[in-house]
């Protein structure tokens, strides 16, 4: 029998090491598919910064990256556990060299609390009670205090006059909105997170009530009237800023707008001012519009009184803004070549087009020199990016003329020899056609024109992500409010300051301005006041 239990006692043992091994090779494995997406990721983010956020599915790409290093991590991490646990059992087998994941020291702003652990009383060794200090081991572990709710109470005390006998008290306070029941502070943060984090009202009185602060959906509604109206005169700042640019970038994307019997396709309109890319010392901004459809005679009156270089898409709307009879005069059009490539892009698209199971032959070689010669154009563009109008203008003659000659005769004999049905031969047209062309070589007569119209269309990407969130706009007013509050928010992202900091600041103080210094409150320049607040 002990001969027998002595065998039973040995396969245990072995049983045990050969799960250790299993376990530490599983971590093993995990822990290397961890390292090489993140390597991915590292390599993909420095291509970005190398050539540019407009590079096509960039940013798709990098958050694909994103979420797969998240649970490859996660999951390595599990692994990690599990080994560990599985070589507690056993001594056959080597420990794990796990790898720990880079992390930065923690932020020096952030408060300290220090919690030392009792000291001994007496030596662990010969139980002396003759012990000194010679020094300490420190461990940083970062923790969250849950956000804190916080009542003000406003004081006015009253005296009465012993003379007299007048009653004496100070004026009630300001408050930034009418039922004044919120601080600054929080309506901020109310308005950032439906606009700015695309929280609908409903999911954040939910929060709000988990955390012990009942807040009616009607109640929240409220007081985000309230604030839009109050801050409608800095949005008419805002935007007679953009308006005075000589040249705008102009989008729109889809609103779904509630409707009788389910919703109907509203339209959401981004006008961008941003003279960074030729040097110029003009604040960025941007003025979003909302419409009830794409009827081409919106952008006409958002844009009515305005002369000057408009960047856009050849969205047939626009037209009307082109007209030569056109009162105060024709606005000059500047197509975007991003458009133009992208519909070359898609046909030479070789891993989208086999994960939809098409067949090589389907791949157009068309397509793919079509993109090799206009890529060599945006190459010319980032060389050139911040210089001054006249030095960017020399270097596209020099430089660019040459190449878009070229492709034009180049894309002129592709396409005598293609269908008119195949795919390629859209996407020429696209680019040829005589109500298209002058519009996109327009770059190579001013300096000032960016060879895209990606400004706008990053103004746009909250949008996107907002329709995931609250669905649909509830009626023609809710698009109006949520236009303004994107202008201000898209304001304050484009000038580099927190929307949400700043807003507070501006509910605080926008009442008591007076409106000859209302300009103060503009991102841009309490971005400045703030910076020598700071300093001093």
């Amino acid at each position: 029998m002990s001969d027998a239990a002595s065998e039973l006692e040995t396969l245990r043992a072995e049983l045990a090491a050969t799960k250790a091994e299993l376990a530490r090779s599983n971590a093993v494995v995990s822990a290397s598919e961890a390292l090489i997406a993140g390597l991915k990721l590292e390599i993909a983010m420095l291509k970005r910064e190398k050539y540019g956020r407009s590079a096509e599915r960039t940013a798709q790409l990098l958050d694909q990256l994103e979420l797969q290093l998240e649970e490859l991590e996660t999951a390595a991490a599990e692994d990690a556990l599990r080994a560990e646990q599985a070589l507690e059992k056993t001594s056959k087998v080597r420990t794990l060299d796990r790898r720990k994941p880079v992390r930065k020291a923690f932020p020096e702003h952030l408060p300290r609390e220090r919690v030392v652990v009792e000291a001994p009383k007496a030596c662990a060794c010969c139980g002396s009670d003759r012990i000194a200090k010679m020094g300490e081991d420190i461990t940083e572990t970062l923790e969250v205090v849950p956000r804190q709710w916080k009542v003000i109470q406003t004081v006015r005390e009253k005296f009465t006059c012993r003379d007299c006998e007048k009653i004496s008290q100070p004026p009630a306070p300001f408050h930034p909105v009418p039922r004044g029941w919120a601080g600054p502070s929080l309506l901020a943060m109310i308005v950032f997170e439906k606009f700015g984090q695309h929280q609908p009202l409903n999911r954040q009185a939910e929060r709000y009530a988990r955390e012990g602060v009942e807040l009616s959906l009607s109640t929240l509604a409220d007081q985000v009237g309230a604030v839009t109206g109050l801050l409608e005169p800095l949005h008419a700042l805002i935007e007679a800023h953009v308006r005075a640019a000589g040249r705008l970038h102009g989008d729109d994307t889809t609103v779904p707008l509630l409707a009788r019997g389910g919703t109907k396709t509203a339209r959401l309109w981004t006008y961008v001012r941003d003279d960074r890319p030729f040097g110029g010392t003009a604040p960025p901004a941007v003025v979003f519009r909302f419409s009830r459809d794409r009827s081409g005679e919106h952008p006409v009156g958002h844009l009515e009184g305005w002369k000057g270089v408009f960047q856009a898409d050849a969205y047939a709307g626009y037209n009307q803004l082109y007209d030569q009879k056109r009162v105060p005069g024709p606005v000059v059009p500047a197509l975007c070549w991003s458009h133009a490539r992208r519909k070359f892009f898609e046909l030479a698209d070789v891993e989208r087009n086999i994960r939809k199971g098409k067949d090589a032959k389907e791949i157009s070689p068309v397509a793919f020199d079509a993109v090799r010669r206009i890529d060599a154009l945006f190459d010319i563009e980032r060389e050139i990016n911040g210089h001054g109008p006249a030095e960017r203008l020399e270097a596209r003659q020099r430089l660019s003329a040459p190449l878009v000659e070229d492709l034009e005769h180049w894309l002129r004999g592709e396409r005598a020899r293609l269908s008119k049905h195949a795919k390629a031969a859209k996407a020429i047209d696209y680019l040829l056609s005589p109500r298209h062309w002058l519009g996109f070589t327009r770059f190579l007569e001013d300096g000032r024109i960016c060879l895209t119209n990606n400004a706008a269309e990053r103004s746009l990407r909250g949008v996107a992500l907002g329709r995931k969130a609250w669905l649909f706009t509830g009626s023609e007013r809710g698009g109006q409010r949520a236009a303004l509050m994107y202008s201000l928010i898209g304001t304050a992202k484009l000038n580099d300051i927190d929307p949400q900091a700043w807003l507070a600041d501006v509910i605080a103080r926008i009442s008591d301005m007076p409106v000859s210094r209302l300009h103060e409150l503009l991102p841009w320049e309490w971005n400045a006041a703030t910076s020598l607040v700071k300093a001093a």
